[in-house]
């Protein structure tokens, strides 16, 4: 018998990208993100969630898209590393994918460069590249973002 792949897929301008259902804790409605003196530039800001402070991290500027301030109708998702919990904000989630592992091309053997991605899905209707968060921040980031959250009021 397979192993089966359990992916959350979210768009961000039109183009399908997915994180492992196992770090995503859960999607919430956008809300308001108060800024963080001396966090790193991917970092929007935190947000208080039933009284955790997460982390906002801006997914578009990792990923080179164009720019945009926070609408009303984006989404964050709230998934965990093995650091911390943060949130991504995303232009929508479409939900759970699940597909045999055999789907899965990992991202190596695709191009060089795509270091941030575990590898990318074949769905019936395209491809969807799985973001490995792990990988997210850079560690000169990590450590700036700590040292921002603890100085944070």
């Amino acid at each position: 018998m397979s192993e089966l792949v359990r992916l959350v897929v979210f768009f961000l301008d039109g183009q399908r990208y997915a994180l492992p259902l196992s770090s995503v804790t859960r999607i919430v409605c956008a809300a308001e993100v108060t800024p963080i003196p001396n966090a790193p530039a991917i970092v929007f800001g935190a947000l208080n969630l039933q009284g955790d402070v997460i982390p906002v991290l801006d997914v578009r500027q990792r990923f080179q898209l164009p720019q945009r301030q926070i609408g009303v109708t984006d989404q964050f998702l709230i998934a965990q590393t093995r650091q911390r919990s943060v949130a991504l904000v995303v232009d929508e989630a479409q939900g759970l994918v699940e597909r045999d592992a055999s789907d899965v091309v990992s991202s190596h053997l695709i191009t060089p460069g795509l270091e941030q991605f575990q590898g990318v899905v074949k769905l019936d209707d395209g491809l969807v590249l799985i973001h490995d968060l792990e990988k997210f921040l850079s560690l000169d980031e990590a450590h700036a973002l700590d040292a921002a959250m603890e100085q944070a009021p």
